[in-house]
């Protein structure tokens, strides 16, 4: 995990670890259909966090947004 945004870090690190990785664990690829998120960043977005990175699988770009709560 890279971190470009440390709002977008301090957002994350208020995830517990458990659902954290469900959520890594469940993004969606065009190529592969559901997979986990690898070489992932955190951005800080307008509606959460949004985590960029590339399928565990193919490699493809996939992305994932967390919204806030």
């Amino acid at each position: 995990m890279t971190v470009i945004n440390f709002q977008a870090a301090k957002k994350w690190s208020k995830i517990p670890k458990e659902f954290q990785e469900k959520l890594i664990s469940n993004v969606f690829c065009s190529t592969c259909g559901v997979t986990k998120i690898k070489d992932y960043t955190l951005n800080d977005d307008d509606f959460g966090i949004l985590l960029k990175g590339k399928c565990s699988k193919c490699g493809g770009d996939v992305a994932r947004l967390v919204e806030d709560a």
